[in-house]
């Protein structure tokens, strides 16, 4: 979710998905006395969908059961079988070859490896305007394309024959084959893009599917849709449901009624109605690799401010100040977990020994609550830039948990720091991502989710030249280590992860961020709702094998 399977700024709308509970992998492992004769899951959506054009869409939660990529994203961050029915590495790591297995279109046409070349030069070229374009970084000639520099015909990507598909990368990408399980880099059809024209995209039946569903009933603007099992799937033996229904519900309370009148199989709850329902016998929680974290504006545009807030002390002292504790239980008041690392906790782990990266790469006296401590840096720090007192202004969307949250931290920061003024700015989330982006701000709550289940989709957006380091943090030790990370190291596993524990180390030294919290939502769901895969980080919601039971 990175984004925000979505931005990172608008974090909190992205992932209030309605959605399900983890089950079995492979619902053909059950006998068929235990299926309910009515395929259905109903399901809520907290907004109209924006886009069903994998090049520009804002996230891809859930797209991953219409549209099939390389490879799917199976449970436990697994990666399962796709399209590519195998694939070789050249030993430099830099050259992949997928066979693509015979698989066809919602239309019943074919499915080649064109198709493949076709839509990556299309997600990058400029003019498709992707958000997430990014992420091809890596692939040949990828980030010069992206950037204006060079015609995307000269990215590293070719077709030899209907079932050959080749890429070649300018250097390895060790969570290469993780990345082949978003719908991103999944197959369009040029035919179909040619076919429909101004129109493909912009209704359910201006598009062709590749995954276990299809899209029906959407127009482009109305309020519920369906996925139904599609058909010309290559692996549709595997998929039970008949239809999956959505409905947008906007709020909290329409969903809880909707469940409890049973026109629901789950639903998200809100922070305050968690504190009710959590002896509920279908309350549940899915966790999310999301940090919550605090943005520190490094190029302020206000002097006194900026020389402040550039002082590692006055950063640590605002970090110590922070009962991260109290803020989850008291504040949140959900499941959320307090951060000690910019990486989430359970992430990733250790090649080697299996460690957790967090555990690994915590830092001691960096995310703890210390008052004392935290008076004693203070009183240094502004000692240091020439200050006794010091106004910020804290920009957050008014999006749920954003303001008591900021509320509470206006509160504990005056409280813990003599001297220290807090200015609350709680505006709508667009308006906050905006003012963020262009760097309107002294402190800013902001978060991001894992694209993937590695350390780097974390770190890389805090080096200096990410478009997502709206706080222009510049460490020259952690911008190399990171490098290191994506570069020189990129085909030793071992090496790579003690480069990502120490820019961990360092960010969190430094105080570049401050993280607060991990998100982890609470549901009621349907207990008959079954074989349901979620992951916490890339495409979270896998309906492939889920069925209803009896």
């Amino acid at each position: 979710m990175k984004k925000r399977s979505v931005l990172a700024v608008i974090f909190s709308l992205v992932l209030v998905t309605v959605l399900a509970a983890c089950g079995q992998q492979s619902g053909a492992k059950h006998s068929s006395g235990k299926y309910a004769n009515n395929q259905v899951l109903n399901l809520s959506y907290p907004t109209t969908l924006d886009s069903i054009d994998i090049s520009n869409m804002s996230g891809y939660g859930s797209t991953g059961n219409v549209f099939e990529s390389l490879y799917r994203l199976g449970k436990n961050g697994s990666v399962t079988p796709g399209l590519a029915s195998k694939t070789t590495v050249s030993k430099d790591g830099k050259t992949y070859t997928f066979t693509i297995r015979n698989a066809k279109w919602s239309d019943g046409s074919a499915i080649t490896a064109q198709d493949f070349v076709y839509s990556w030069k299309r997600t990058v070229t400029p003019a498709t305007k992707s958000q997430y374009a990014y992420l091809f970084s890596g692939v040949k000639n990828a980030d010069a394309i992206v950037a204006g520099k060079q015609a995307p015909s000269t990215l590293g990507v070719k077709a030899q024959g209907k079932h050959t598909f080749i890429v070649t990368l300018s250097k390895p990408i060790t969570y290469f084959k993780k990345l082949m399980t978003y719908p991103l880099f999944g197959p369009i059809s040029e035919t179909a893009v040619k076919k429909w024209g101004s129109k493909y995209a912009t209704k359910a039946q201006y598009m062709l599917y590749s995954g276990p569903f299809k899209l029906t009933g959407w127009t482009g603007t109305n309020n519920s849709w369906s996925f139904v099992k599609n058909n010309q799937y290559w692996d549709k033996k595997a998929v039970h449901l008949s239809k999956i229904n959505y409905s947008v519900n906007a709020s909290t309370t329409t969903t809880l009624n909707l469940f409890q009148e049973g026109k629901l199989d789950l639903t998200q709850l809100a922070s305050e109605q968690v504190k009710n329902m959590k002896s509920n016998k279908d309350y549940t929680t899915y966790p999310y690799s999301i940090t919550a974290f605090l943005v520190y504006n490094f190029k302020d545009s206000h002097k006194t401010v900026r020389k402040a807030l550039n002082n590692q002390k006055i950063r640590q002292a605002i970090s110590l100040s922070i009962n991260r504790q109290s803020l989850v239980k008291n504040v949140i008041g959900d499941a959320s977990t307090t951060a000690k690392t910019f990486v989430p906790q359970e992430l990733a782990t250790d090649p080697k020994n299996g460690k957790d990266f967090a555990a690994e790469s915590t830092v001691k006296n960096s995310t703890s609550y210390q008052p004392a401590l935290a008076k004693k840096l203070w009183r240094e720090g502004l000692k240091e830039v020439g200050l006794k007192k010091l106004t910020v202004r804290l920009l957050t969307s008014n999006d749920e948990p954003n303001k008591p949250i900021s509320q509470y931290f206006k509160g504990q920061l005056e409280k813990n720091l003599s001297g220290l003024t807090i200015d609350l700015a709680n505006i709508p989330a667009k308006v906050a991502s905006t003012r963020a982006q262009q760097g309107n701000f002294d402190l800013y709550l902001s978060g991001w989710g894992a694209d993937f289940n590695d350390p780097i989709s974390h770190l890389a957006i805090m080096t200096a030249g990410s478009g997502y380091n709206y706080g222009k943090y510049n460490s020259s030790q952690y911008n190399t280590l990171v490098k290191k990370a994506q570069n020189q190291d990129a085909n030793n596993p071992q090496a790579r992860w003690q480069d990502m524990l120490q820019a961990e180390r360092v960010i969190m030294q430094d105080q570049g961020i401050t993280p607060l919290y991990q998100t982890v939502y609470s549901f009621l769901q349907n207990p008959k709702a079954k074989g349901i895969i979620h992951n916490t980080a890339g495409t979270q919601w896998n309906y492939k094998y889920a069925y209803m039971a009896k």
